[in-house]
Parts: C-alpha cells; sequence; structure tokens
C-alpha cells in the first residue's frame, strides 16, 4: 500500500497535484478540508462535535480529525494507497497517523513537499481569490500570514518524516505537468 502524505505551503499546488496522482497511482485522495465539510454538512456525529469547537473559534483536538480520517479510510478498505493533503499538520497528528496506519498494517511511504517561492505563492493565491471565491485568497496580508504561519507551525514535520527518511523536497515551481513528472518519479522510486 503507498501512503502519501502531500505536503506545502497555501498555494504550492497539493490540490491539484494530488487529483491528478490519485488517477496516474490508483490513489484515494483525502483532503481533511473535503472530509471536514462533508461531516458538518452531513450533520454525521462527528461533523457537529468538529463545528462545536469550530463555531467558537478553536481548533478541533486531533482525536476528533483522527477518527474522522479513520472513517475514510474504512470506507476504501481494498484500496491500493492513500494520499493525505492537509493531515498531518502537527507532529501529534503525524504520530497519530502513524498509529492509525499500523492499526491497518500499513505506514506513511513518504511525505512530499512541494516547495514554492513565497512570492509565487503569493501571486498563485491571488490569482486563485479572483476566480475561487475565497476571500483568504483575496487579501495579500492574510496571505502573508498563511504562509508564516505554516512555517512557524507546520513546516517543522519535516524533521518528523526526515528522521525517518520518509521526507522529499519537489521543485513545485513552473508547469503542471513538470511538477507532476517530478512528484511521479519519486512515487515511483519508492
Amino acid at each position: 500500500m503507498t501512503n502519501l502524505v502531500l505536503f506545502g505551503p497555501p498555494g504550492a499546488g497539493k490540490g491539484t497535484q494530488a487529483e491528478i496522482l490519485k488517477k496516474k497511482f490508483n490513489l484515494v485522495h483525502i483532503s481533511t478540508g473535503d472530509v471536514f465539510r462533508y461531516n458538518i454538512k452531513n450533520e454525521t456525529e462527528l461533523g457537529t462535535l468538529a463545528k462545536s469547537f469550530m463555531d467558537k473559534g478553536q481548533l478541533v483536538p486531533d482525536e476528533v480529525t483522527i477518527k474522522m480520517l479513520n472513517a475514510e479510510v474504512e470506507k476504501n478498505v481494498g484500496a491500493k494507497g492513500f494520499i493525505f493533503d492537509g493531515f498531518p499538520r502537527t507532529t501529534a497528528q503525524a504520530q497519530a497517523l502513524d498509529e492509525l496506519l499500523a492499526s491497518k498494517n500499513t505506514e506513511v511511504a513518504a511525505m512530499i513537499a512541494l516547495e514554492v517561492e513565497d512570492k509565487i505563492l503569493i501571486l498563485r493565491l491571488l490569482e486563485r481569490g479572483k476566480t475561487s471565491g475565497r476571500k483568504d485568497d483575496a487579501d495579500e496580508a492574510v496571505i502573508t500570514n498563511r504562509i508564516a504561519v505554516y512555517y512557524k507551525e507546520t513546516a517543522i514535520l519535516k524533521d518528523y518524516y526526515e528522521k525517518q527518511d520518509k521526507y522529499y523536497g519537489v521543485d513545485g515551481e513552473g508547469d503542471v505537468k513538470d511538477i507532476t513528472v517530478r512528484l511521479a518519479t519519486v512515487i515511483e522510486g519508492l
């Protein structure tokens, strides 16, 4: 089973590449944002619980997030593997993901990080803001803050996966097809 953590700052192209890679390698794409939205929209028990934290402006506890991810993995028994997009974001979440996968007799094969210069991220997100209607992509100050938060809070996972020899940095700049080739080369070499 090939389980990948697709990683990178906002605007790096994770969602775009995950959609391409899931088809190319027959993997299941699990986006935590999509999982949250699905559970909240469908008023599942976990969605209602997650919403109660979000409504107070609090982070959803890791335990709730892991239960949602477990439900997604369970829905896809027999999958060739998963692409985790937007999770983990902390060392505690990475350890919880390791435990979840170990309980299924599998593990994370690689954490692949899309590496993109900040100025390019800002331009990509501003462009996406024009077409997506996402308010957080329309304001350069908000974008700059989101990137800073990523480096401060999430980029530390690089060390976690480097210690396991599972970290792969990939140039996330240029044409979408070229980036896909770089990612596929890493995946095929696992």
